[in-house]
């Protein structure tokens, strides 16, 4: 008798560990999910990043070769860090005659509709 109560007492039953088995699958799909989620955060941030130097950067030489743009759309391709950028700058007056707004919108696509960044700035004669 006392034989029969103790290999009774150990080990776990068929239940409790289909129960175990249960909670460590659900957790292990929860921390997969999180990490994909990082993983795409991560990538999104890198190109966000980058469009803004391209923008930057534009803007910059723009100013650095003294261009005064003329009013209206123009739009570009730049490429960096292996990836070709397109970026279209609008010109818009100011109330100073010799100067104008200059905005840089930046995107991933040729067909321009993934807009990353937009960044303004202005340039004058």
């Amino acid at each position: 008798m006392n034989n029969s109560i103790v290999n009774k007492s150990s080990g776990f039953t068929l239940i409790e560990v289909m129960v175990a088995l249960t909670i460590i699958a659900l957790s292990l799909g929860a921390l997969l999910s999180t990490s994909g989620s990082q993983a795409n955060n991560a990538t999104y941030l890198k190109q966000k990043t980058l469009a803004h130097w391209v923008a930057v950067n534009e803007l910059t030489q723009m100013r650095i070769s003294k261009q005064f743009p003329d009013l209206g759309d123009k739009k570009g391709s730049t490429e960096m860090a292996e990836n070709e950028w397109f970026w279209v700058r609008t010109s818009k007056a100011t109330e100073d005659k010799d100067a104008r707004q200059i905005s840089f919108t930046v995107y991933a696509d040729k067909d321009r509709t993934r807009n990353l960044t937009s960044l303004t700035g202005y340039a004058n004669r």
